[in-house]
């Protein structure tokens, strides 16, 4: 089996986090891992926020496995999440799985420029909060023969749709960011904090950037089927 050095303790408690609020929107979630260099990035899909979450991982030295200098698979999340050791900071990577339709749709890797119009994280933070409030206020003044699976989903969409600012990022991104623990405030130690916090797009994606991990949307719907498959 491959094992992958992380680069301290600190990343594998990051990406045992990752995996276990991944797993708590999908029991049974799946993962794409992409290793370059010392460089691991996890992609996931919580079902719930229709996003692709992507945590990067550093790692302790350059993933290298005989003549392959790529990994690139998909895997169960709860199994990898069972693979982590901490305390050694490596993780075992399982068996590939057959991968989901969105683990064949992944953001470019480059093209992306800066977009302006992202508020500050307080800022951010209080709209999600504001949200889930209007939500359980709306949901809660239904009548209890209006209070269908289909109403609550059309004042969900309605809600978690809109657009965040000036910005094209709908706001279940930021609600995506703030439930997989990437909106939370930056660690004092951390030299660059939340200032490296940002808004970038590429083509039809946009990215949300965290100092903890990055949200991206392809705001043609990750569902299509007319999509590059990478």
């Amino acid at each position: 089996m491959t094992v992958l050095h992380l680069a301290d303790e600190g990343e594998a408690a990051d990406l045992a986090a990752f995996l276990s609020r991944l797993l708590h929107y999908d029991r049974g979630a799946a993962v794409r891992l992409q290793a370059v260099g010392t460089a691991l990035a996890v992609f996931g899909r919580p079902p719930s926020f229709e996003v692709l979450a992507i945590r990067a991982v550093r790692l302790a030295k350059p993933y290298e496995d005989g003549f392959h200098v790529m990994l690139d698979v998909t895997v169960s999340a709860g199994e990898l999440l069972e693979y982590i050791d901490e305390s050694a900071a490596t993780a075992v990577v399982p068996g590939a799985v057959t991968g989901p339709p969105w683990a064949g749709v992944l953001p470019p890797r480059g093209g992306w420029r800066s977009e302006a119009g992202l508020p500050e994280p307080d800022a951010l933070r209080a709209m999600v909060s504001a949200a889930v409030r209007e939500f359980r206020s709306r949901t809660e003044e239904l009548p209890a023969e209006r209070r269908t699976r289909a109403e609550l989903d059309r004042i969900g969409r309605e809600i978690w749709s809109r657009a965040v600012g000036t910005t094209r990022l709908p706001v279940r991104a930021v609600h995506a960011a703030q439930s997989l623990g990437f909106l939370r405030p930056a660690r004092t130690a951390d030299p660059v904090g939340e200032a490296s916090l940002g808004l970038y797009s590429s083509g039809a994606w946009l990215r949300l950037r965290t100092p903890y991990g990055a949200i991206a949307v392809r705001m043609a719907g990750l569902g299509a089927l007319d999509l590059s498959v990478r």
